[in-house]
């Protein structure tokens, strides 16, 4: 049975070229800074996003969470979109085991924060409330379709940073979908942020790990953070031979995913007892609602006929086009998805 997996970009497989890399990479111990692999890839990495040092981790919530205790102590405070990875779906990490608050603003239709509400919710030099530290923001914006956020955002995110000594982190676990979306460069979407966390799996397709990047400075301490939280790795050059190239050749490559979603959005469109608005989802994530209480029975149907959507209990789905789903995939999975909605 033809099999088409649409629940996450995070299903997919590793390149050819990845798996070779793999084979051939120089090895030595991350912990002590001896993997050539490991070294080459954070100092790529670095450079691509206009950043002065990088460090490999197993994953973008790693990567979020060192990013907010290298800004934040225990009692202080990250403002955060209430929609957003951090807020919903990383178990609390930075509270749990940093001891930092978070603070959930509104999330504006286009992923976006509302630079008055971040301004409303930082705290005056009060000792009732925690210490308004850092601003987060994610790019691209999962929860509302996967919208990208501009460099001229950032620069007023910036503005309203600066006027109260706050710092930024930008959760990049699809920066590049956003990257591609725009036709800016990567770097640009950064600048302005001191720490971004990027996935080299998802769209980028390596098997593991996130890069996070910033200055020296927080660099160094995000590797003690690393560490305390057992994330030190020994030979992680089999993981940073399959990030290089993930950030080497499969970059543009994501212009195709957002290629299919777009058709694919379209085709939903078609589709009698589906609502979607296909103007709105530009990058790898097509939102759309099914009919009321039939969420459940519809998904397993699709499942049984290949089409792997995951276990869906409300009306509105997420599916995600990813290296390995092709164009003539998403014609035969509307073909199929029509056939079941009717």
């Amino acid at each position: 049975m033809r099999t088409i997996d649409f629940r996450s970009d995070t299903q997919t497989l590793p390149s050819p070229n990845m798996l070779k890399a793999i084979q051939i990479a120089k090895l030595g111990d991350d912990v002590t800074h001896e993997d050539p692999t490991v070294n080459d890839l954070e100092k790529f990495g670095a450079e691509l996003l206009g950043k002065e040092s990088s460090v490999l981790v197993s994953s973008g919530t790693m990567g979020n969470l060192i990013g907010v205790l290298i800004h934040c102590n225990r009692g202080e405070e990250v403002i955060a979109g209430a929609l957003s990875h951090i807020c919903r779906g990383e178990a609390g990490g930075i509270s749990v085991l940093g001891g930092v608050a978070i603070q959930p603003i509104n999330t504006a239709p286009d992923g976006s924060l509302a630079i008055e509400d971040i301004e409303a919710a930082i705290k005056p030099d009060d000792y009732h409330f925690p210490i308004t530290k850092l601003i987060s923001v994610e790019n691209t914006h999962n929860a509302t379709g996967g919208k990208p956020l501009t460099a001229s955002y950032m620069n007023k995110v910036r503005l309203l940073a600066q006027k109260h000594s706050l710092k930024i982190h930008v959760d990049g676990a699809r920066l590049f979908n956003a990257a591609i979306a725009l036709e800016t460069p990567v770097k640009e979407l950064v600048q302005d942020a001191e720490t971004v966390s990027i996935c080299l799996s998802k769209g980028l397709s390596a098997p593991v790990g996130s890069l996070l990047c910033g200055s020296e400075e927080d660099i160094a301490k995000a590797r003690r953070i690393r560490k305390m939280l057992g994330g030190g790795m020994r030979q992680a050059g089999i993981i940073a031979a399959a990030g290089k190239i993930a950030l080497t050749e499969m970059v543009e490559r994501l212009a195709e995913d957002h290629s299919n979603a777009r058709k694919l959005a379209l085709g939903l469109a078609e589709i009698n007892g589906i609502e979607i608005q296909p103007e709105e989802l530009p990058t790898n994530l097509v939102f759309f609602k099914v009919p009321e209480g039939r969420s459940k029975e519809f998904a397993t149907k699709l499942g049984q006929k290949g089409i792997k959507v995951g276990e869906r209990e409300d009306s509105r789905w997420r599916l995600v086009t990813h290296y390995g789903i092709t164009s003539d995939d998403i014609d035969y999975s509307l073909e199929v998805i029509n056939n079941v909605f009717s």
